[in-house]
C-alpha cells in the first residue's frame, strides 16, 4: 500500500510499504480521510520526542472497514467508521473505571515515543482494535468524521470541568482544539466565551464560531477585560490550549476565586507555575488527557451543526501531496488551520 512515512526528522516520503497485519480482534480500515494534527506537525522536527522515525503518523481519521479478524463481532466489510486515537486494553484497572485514556500499556495511533511504535492513518490502510471503532451517522462525510477526534478531546476537557449554564469561560489558544472548545462550551450553556490568540485570523474565526470577544494578549489586558465583563470577579472557568508557561499563567489570571482552570495544551514538558495565585485564590488546576469515550457526543455535535468543523478545515488534499502541506503548516502559513489528506 501507499503511505506517507516520516523517514527522518524533517523528511516525509510518499512510498510503498507493507500492508498492516491484523490481530484476531482487529479490523483493517481503508482510510478515506485523515487530518493533520498540530502534534503531527510538531513531530515533524522531533521536538516532542513522541514521533521517532521511521513512522507513519496520523490519528484523526475515518474510512471503511476492509477486513475483519476472526474474533471480531458486530463489524463487517463496508461499514463506515471512525476510531479512537488511543488504543487500550479492556481488562485494565483504569479502563474498568471509565478512564481508558490513563490505562497502563495504552498506545496512541501514529506515535512512537521510544517504548512502542504504532503506525497510523496517513496510509491507504490502518489496523485498529474493534473496541475503538465508532459507526458514522448516515450522511456524514468522511472529511467531517476525520475531525471528530479533536472535537472529542474538547468534549472530554469540558466534561471534566464544572461548567454551569450561564457561566463565563476563557479559552487561551484558538487553534483547532481551542476553536472546538469554544463551540463545545457554547453547547454546554456558557453565556460568554472569551478567546485569546496572537493570530488575527484565528481570533476572527473564534468570533465566527461563538466567541463573545477575542483578544490579542500582546496588545490587550486580557485579565482586566474579563474582570470588567464579569463585575470584577473573573471567569468561572478557563481552558489553556497552547501548552506553555505564559499562557497557563494567563488562564489563571483570568478566573475568579474558586474557579477551575483546565490544561489541555501540551507543547512543552515543564514550566513555571504561579503557585501562590493558585493556592490563595483556591483554584482548581487540572489536566485533561485525550479522550475517554466522548466520540458519540462529538459525532452528534458535528452532525447537528453545534460544532462547525467545516469552518475550521482549510484544505482537502491527496495524501501524495502530504509532505508539501506539512511544510506549509510547519512554516505557519497565515490562515491555514486544518488540512485533511485523502489516500
Amino acid at each position: 500500500m501507499k503511505a506517507l512515512v516520516l523517514k527522518e526528522y524533517g523528511k516525509l516520503v510518499y512510498e510503498d510499504v507493507p500492508r498492516p497485519e491484523i490481530a484476531p480482534d482487529e479490523v483493517l480500515v481503508k482510510v478515506a480521510a485523515c487530518g493533520i494534527c498540530g502534534s503531527d506537525v510538531h513531530g515533524l522536527d522531533g521536538s516532542t520526542g513522541r514521533r521517532q522515525p521511521p513512522l507513519i503518523m496520523g490519528h484523526e481519521a475515518s474510512g471503511v472497514v476492509a477486513e475483519t479478524g476472526p474474533a471480531v463481532r458486530g463489524w463487517a466489510a463496508g461499514d463506515r467508521v471512525t476510531f479512537d486515537s488511543t488504543l487500550y486494553r479492556l481488562d485494565d484497572w483504569y479502563t474498568r473505571r471509565g478512564l481508558y485514556n490513563l490505562s497502563d500499556g495504552r498506545v496512541v495511533l501514529g506515535v512512537s515515543p521510544g517504548e512502542y511504535r504504532r503506525h497510523g492513518a496517513f496510509a491507504e490502510l490502518v489496523a485498529v482494535p474493534q473496541h475503538v471503532l465508532y459507526r458514522l451517522p448516515d450522511g456524514m462525510s468522511f472529511e467531517r468524521a476525520a475531525m471528530a477526534e479533536p472535537v472529542a478531546v474538547s468534549v472530554h476537557a469540558v466534561g471534566l470541568t464544572p461548567v454551569a449554564v450561564g457561566d463565563t469561560a476563557v479559552v487561551v489558544g484558538a487553534g483547532m482544539i481551542g476553536l472546538c472548545l469554544i463551540q463545545v462550551l457554547r453547547a454546554a450553556g456558557c453565556s460568554r466565551v472569551f478567546a485569546v490568540d496572537v493570530e488575527p485570523a484565528r481570533r476572527e474565526l473564534a468570533r465566527k464560531l461563538g466567541a463573545t470577544a477575542a483578544f490579542d494578549p500582546q496588545q490587550a489586558d486580557v485579565a482586566g477585560a474579563v474582570a470588567e465583563a464579569t463585575g470584577g470577579r473573573g471567569a468561572d472557568v478557563a481552558f489553556e490550549a497552547v501548552g506553555i508557561a505564559s499562557t497557563v499563567a494567563l488562564a489563571i489570571a483570568c478566573v475568579r476565586r474558586g474557579a477551575t482552570v483546565t490544561l489541555v495544551g501540551n507543547l512543552v514538558p515543564s514550566g513555571e507555575l504561579p503557585l501562590q495565585a493558585v493556592v490563595t485564590r483556591q483554584l482548581r488546576l487540572q489536566g485533561s488527557a485525550s479522550i475517554a469515550g466522548e466520540y458519540p457526543v462529538a459525532l452528534d455535535l458535528i452532525g447537528s451543526g453545534a460544532v462547525d468543523v467545516d469552518a475550521m478545515r482549510s484544505a482537502v488534499a491527496p495524501l501524495s501531496e502530504g509532505a508539501a502541506w506539512f511544510d506549509r503548516l510547519y512554516r505557519k502559513e497565515p490562515g491555514l488551520m486544518k488540512v485533511v489528506l485523502k489516500p
